[in-house]
């Protein structure tokens, strides 16, 4: 769906992003993760046509945005951090008037309430967007952004300033849109990427220091486990579950293990239950997301391997 080759981009004499590769396809969600200055916003702008790459090429379903700049405008849905919404509207109002700038005035009415439902809105509709709380008018931002039904939607910084409630609800709401679209999105906070994506990708001063999918229970997933006595590397690798084992903090009960493709959570379970063990716990292992993030953000790790 959506292809990044070579891609740079240099400001003020300043290179900003520097030789970035990604690919997306349909179905996924690509968290794009950096500390402020890392080149997120600029990534995305170019991501959605806003920017033009100064080197490399953005391809979205084959074909460059830059040749065809109405790719973008046809074929992608932007939120940037601050929603551009007309605050004297009300949200049926704005929404309308954003289906008309798609070009869909013939079934704009049926495109207006399918984003209304799909967003949540269905009680302030009728409401001023300067009357309502960041966390709605962070929906009718993203409203207007899936509203023409793009193949790609772009988000920088959806869940900044929200309560946890909120952050909670508009994670759902994306998660929810990873089934029928490409979904790319930018933050700093890692729970959004935890629950929201399939996929990582870690900026720091413009060049990608890592890209892969995200730990989970499933085939090739990293799960942290506790048994009641004390076990060798050995014991885990004659498991054909496990591809590799490492004690955790020096403690021959606790351990990270990396699954084989083809093996999940519960098949490690069991074969822990028949061996004898112990089970005391086992869960996924997201600690390795923060420490990666945390290794390139202090700059003592220049590039780490998906």
């Amino acid at each position: 769906m959506l292809v990044l080759k070579n891609v740079s981009r240099v400001l003020a004499g300043r290179s900003v992003v520097r030789d970035l590769d990604l690919e997306l396809a349909k179905g996924e969600v690509l968290g794009l993760l950096g500390v402020n200055g890392a080149g997120k916003s600029t990534t995305l702008r170019m991501i959605a046509g806003v920017l033009v790459p100064s080197a490399g090429a953005v391809r979205l379903g084959g074909e460059d945005l830059h040749e065809r700049p109405e790719l973008a405008r046809r074929g992608i849905g932007y939120l940037p951090e601050v929603p551009p919404l007309h605050t004297e509207l009300t949200v049926a109002e704005f929404l309308a008037f954003c289906a008309r700038l798609h070009g869909l005035a013939g079934g704009s009415a049926t495109a207006v309430d399918r984003a209304i439902e799909r967003c949540g809105l269905g009680d302030v509709r009728r409401r001023l967007i300067g009357a309502l709380s960041k966390g709605f008018r962070q929906r009718v931002g993203l409203a207007q952004a899936i509203l023409h039904e793009p193949a790609l939607i772009v988000l920088d910084e959806p869940a900044s300033g929200l309560d946890p409630v909120q952050a909670l609800k508009l994670r759902e709401l994306v998660r929810g849109l990873g089934a029928d679209h490409a979904v790319v999105l930018s933050t700093h906070v890692l729970p959004d990427v935890l629950a929201c994506c399939d996929r990582v990708a870690i900026l720091h001063e413009g060049v990608l220091r890592h890209e892969g999918r995200l730990a989970g229970s499933g085939a090739g997933g990293v799960l942290r486990v506790r048994v009641t006595r004390p076990l060798a590397t050995n014991d885990w690798l004659a498991l054909p579950s496990v591809v590799s084992a490492t004690p955790f903090e020096g403690d021959a009960r606790q351990w990270r293990l990396r699954l084989r493709e083809g093996f999940s959570s519960n098949s490690l379970a069991a074969a822990i239950v028949e061996r004898g063990f112990g089970l005391e716990e086992l869960r996924t292992e997201n600690s390795t997301l923060e420490e990666i993030f945390m290794a390139i953000a202090s700059g003592s790790a220049t590039a780490v391997a998906a």
